[in-house]
């Protein structure tokens, strides 16, 4: 029977260098997307919703505008080719096989960009995040709500998918949509997100060093103070750093001084020591697109709360926050995930999309920012 995905500990508790950081803790959850077939009756990324027979489906008027460099796919001709490239892993394509995958991406020997004339009219959403309120403990749900579910547009809006928000009482749905409207096509395949089923887990958030103030920052960057702050189970806390340091950039003590060490320590510190990477519900969030700004409810001005993070990536083989799984069953035409992106979900280079909520009402407008 394989585990649940497992967090690693943190290699030491943050707060014993800097006890500041103790008030700005948050706790947030982990969802462990693996690939599935989820139900409605699951959490899932990218399954399918519980969704009620008699309320409309989502759709989104615009615009849709196609970039004539990447094909604009159907969600169908996605999931078919990702099922042919599985196949192509383990054996050789048959002929059949071979000529349908062709069919998907055809031989171009035009321009390097098409004109393509946008997709006019409204187009259906698709399915990102189903949550119940039951297996996400950080949840938010307003009261009356035990699940939510997220959809987006698979266009650009201008920069990221269009994202809609929907709470609801599940026991409510009596009668489900059985089969919910598609759009004709995408912007990109990574719009379409894997079926991935939950194993939701909750772990310690700090603030992105950027989030901090001015004084803590200062300290968070000062070697003399990690040099003074003495040390966990028999190392000095500097051996961590360095440890990292050595391993990511590939260098030997004999290569750094002590100023390439405390020009070290942000990256360090955000990388292992503050918010968790991958696909999460509330939080801190990780910033790297861009410097942290103010969330603030275009409906009431007030602060906003991390609600979900769209992650790109899980984590990298080398993070110290890549979970702890049981090994995975032999590779098989079924199993066409990369363990690293398990969703396929791809926000711009590789980025994170993070929805954002008011706490003062679920009615007020969400927030969507690209870290």
């Amino acid at each position: 029977m394989k585990s649940n995905p497992t967090t690693p500990p943190r290699p030491f508790d943050v707060t014993a260098v800097f006890p500041q950081l103790a008030a700005l803790a948050r706790t947030a959850t982990r969802l462990h997307p693996r690939p599935g077939v989820p139900s409605p009756q699951d959490s899932s990324i990218g399954g399918p919703l519980l969704w009620p027979a008699d309320e409309p489906w989502p759709h989104c008027d615009g615009p849709h505008v196609v970039d004539g460099i990447n094909p604009a796919l159907s969600p169908a001709a996605v999931r078919l080719e990702r099922r042919l490239l599985a196949i192509q892993r383990v054996r050789s394509l048959t002929e059949d096989e071979a000529q349908a995958l062709r069919r998907i991406r055809p031989p171009r020997n035009g321009p390097a960009r098409l004109a393509v004339a946008p997709y006019e009219g409204p187009i259906a959403m698709l399915p990102v995040a189903q949550l119940y309120a039951r297996d996400v403990p950080d949840l938010p749900a307003p009261e009356g709500a035990d699940l939510l579910q997220v959809l987006w547009c698979p266009f650009d809006h201008p920069i990221m998918p269009r994202t809609a928000l929907f709470w609801r009482e599940a026991s409510t749905v009596t009668d489900m949509l059985s089969t919910p409207p598609e759009p004709p096509a995408m912007q990109f395949v990574g719009y379409l997100p894997e079926p991935c089923l939950l194993s939701p887990e909750q772990v310690t958030d700090y603030p992105d060093h950027l989030e901090l103030s001015q004084e803590l920052q200062s300290r968070l960057k000062d070697w003399n103070v990690w040099q003074t702050a003495g040390t966990h189970a028999g190392r000095p806390y500097t051996s961590y750093v360095e440890e990292t340091l050595y391993r990511t950039d590939e260098l030997g003590p004999e290569d750094i001084d002590d100023v390439d060490r405390a020009s070290y320590l942000p990256q360090y510190y955000d990388n292992e020591l503050a918010g968790a990477p991958g696909w999460k519900v509330g939080g801190w969030p990780r910033w790297g697109a861009t410097d942290p700004s103010p969330r603030l409810c275009a409906a009431c001005g007030h602060e906003m709360d991390a609600l979900l993070t769209i992650a790109t990536f899980e984590d990298n083989d080398d993070s110290s926050w890549m979970a702890y799984e049981a090994p995975d069953t032999p590779v098989t035409e079924a199993a066409h995930h990369d363990p690293g992106q398990p969703t396929a979900v791809q926000i711009g280079s590789g980025y994170d999309q993070q929805l954002y909520v008011c706490p003062v009402s679920p009615e007020h407008p969400h927030l969507e920012l690209m870290h």
